[in-house]
């Protein structure tokens, strides 16, 4: 049985999560709001929200932790191509542009949009005010790709400290979501960023680098994380 959070209970410990015998591993505690404070108490703590229109705020704490450490993204032969295509481009006023936080609030739209396959979208009004409020507040970003002024791709996710918390991608041209997630890589390992949390183990994730750690070792790392000075300038890189 999961504890009911009304505004003001905190989070339990993240040790009382359901178990795989419990058939919901990593669930820990149900309720409260999605206030941009409640989700940095929340992400301090290494619990994140995850529940489908319908269901009351569930917030989880899995173990183990589907993780990317910046130093180990994989970079397929065709994402290579399609980044070196995008360089080019940026270098000399092609069509191709990669921005940060410049349509924070287009880009979670975009990734609550339908999808192909899939029924629903987690990505509610409640999360998206949620978020977007993180954004005014600085915590929240975007990595946006951009096609002759159109946005076609992009990433999202909470950077608390040293500490970066993906969400959600899209991607509307081939390679899209894969380039502004490369970038953005490439930005946070240059600023002393070694691991996104990336909440969800999916092949997906894998095939790009990300692995699963035990959650103790994932709370250790992150605890140093956010402790550290944040990032002030995020402007991206302008060369892969």
């Amino acid at each position: 049985m999961i504890p009911w959070l009304g505004a003001q209970t905190p989070f339990p410990p993240v040790t009382a999560a359901l178990t795989e015998a419990d058939g919901a591993p990593g669930l820990l505690a149900a309720g409260a709001d999605l206030s941009p404070q409640r989700l940095l108490d929340a992400y301090r703590q290494g619990i994140f929200p995850w529940f489908s229109e319908g269901q009351p705020i569930l917030w989880w704490s899995t173990d183990p932790r589907m993780v990317l450490f910046t130093e180990r993204f994989v970079i397929s032969h065709s994402l290579k191509k399609s980044l070196k295509r995008t360089e080019r481009s940026m270098a000399g006023g092609g069509p191709w542009e990669v921005r940060f936080d410049s349509a924070f609030e287009q880009v979670m739209q975009a990734c609550a949009a339908p999808r192909a396959g899939a029924s629903g979208t987690w990505i509610s009004g409640d999360i998206m005010r949620g978020y977007c409020g993180l954004h005014r507040m600085g915590y929240a970003h975007s990595s946006e790709v951009w096609l002759d002024g159109r946005l076609v791709g992009g990433a999202y996710g909470v950077c608390i400290g040293r500490m970066f918390f993906g969400e959600s991608m899209f991607a509307r041209v081939p390679d899209a979501s894969k380039i502004a997630l490369a970038y953005l890589v490439r930005f946070l390992r240059e600023h002393g960023v070694g691991m996104i949390d990336c909440q969800q183990e999916t092949a997906h994730l894998a095939s790009l680098g990300a692995a699963p750690i035990p959650r103790a070792e994932f709370l250790a790392r992150l605890r140093d994380a956010v402790a550290k000075p944040p990032i002030t300038d995020w402007t991206p890189i302008s060369a892969f």
